[in-house]
């Protein structure tokens, strides 16, 4: 093997450990309902594709490199990869949360669905909500955008300067902070009204002792509450589309 396919193929993989590292936790690609397989396979594909873009500033610093410099290369660009996908992570994380919060304030936080995303049951809401979000994440044609920011990543993270904790941890606290704000936009409503039910409950609770209030409001509860989903569900969605659609195109 010549000194230059040698470092051809090693660029290829240091790509690939970017890449793949990523999409290991974005979501989408990551969830648990695709086959392992699977995503190594287009993890490899992407990486595949856009290496020709990469190759003419990665080959230099890979052919001039000695051995321990090589493999600080790919530690530090699984490490980069990682933390892209973790930023990404966090906002489903967010709506999952989010959408707890609202399975709870309308009184459906004990009926569990299927999980999508994880291995641990949640409620039917959540799934729905987070099913419904990751396919609007593909049908707007995000997943695009994401591999576009992936190579605009290698300008703010270059191969050379490997992996930065202070910068990773900056922009991880950055992103949460700002879907933690997200999060109780899109929740907000929820609260208000869990608050103000299950206020109104207590008080009707207090003035008529004799009548298990709790049990016969409950349906009236989860109708509101239903009502209310049915209402803000768009702009629901649509919160978490633009802040996750913000976060790929300028973060």
């Amino acid at each position: 093997m010549t000194p230059e396919t040698e470092a051809t193929i090693l660029a290829v993989f240091l790509v690939f450990c970017r890449i793949g590292s990523c999409l290991m936790l974005l979501p989408g690609y990551s969830s648990v309902r695709i086959p392992s397989q699977v995503r190594l396979f287009i993890a490899f594909a992407v990486a595949l594709a856009v290496s020709p873009r990469l190759m003419p500033q990665i080959v230099p610093l890979v052919r001039d490199a000695a051995d321990d410099v090589r493999i600080a290369m790919m530690v530090g660009e699984l490490f980069n990869g990682l933390l892209i996908g973790l930023l990404g992570r966090v906002f489903m994380i967010a709506l999952q949360f989010s959408g707890s919060i609202v399975a709870n304030s309308i009184g459906m936080g004990q009926t569990l669905g299927v999980p999508m995303e994880d291995q641990e049951a949640v409620p039917a809401l959540v799934s729905l909500i987070t099913l419904t979000a990751t396919v609007m994440i593909f049908s707007l044609n995000l997943h695009a955008e994401i591999v576009n920011a992936l190579i605009a990543s290698y300008k703010a993270m270059p191969v050379e300067m490997g992996f930065s904790i202070r910068s990773g941890l900056n922009s991880l606290v950055d992103n949460l902070d700002e879907t933690f704000k997200l999060c109780l936009r899109i929740a907000s409503p929820f609260v208000v009204y869990a608050v103000v039910v299950n206020f109104a409950i207590g008080l009707a609770n207090k003035m008529t002792p004799q009548i298990p209030v709790y049990f016969i409001s409950l349906p009236f509860v989860l109708a509101g509450g239903l009502v209310l989903l049915g209402i803000s569900v768009g702009d629901f969605l649509t919160l978490f589309i633009d802040g996750f659609r913000a976060w790929v195109l300028f973060g």
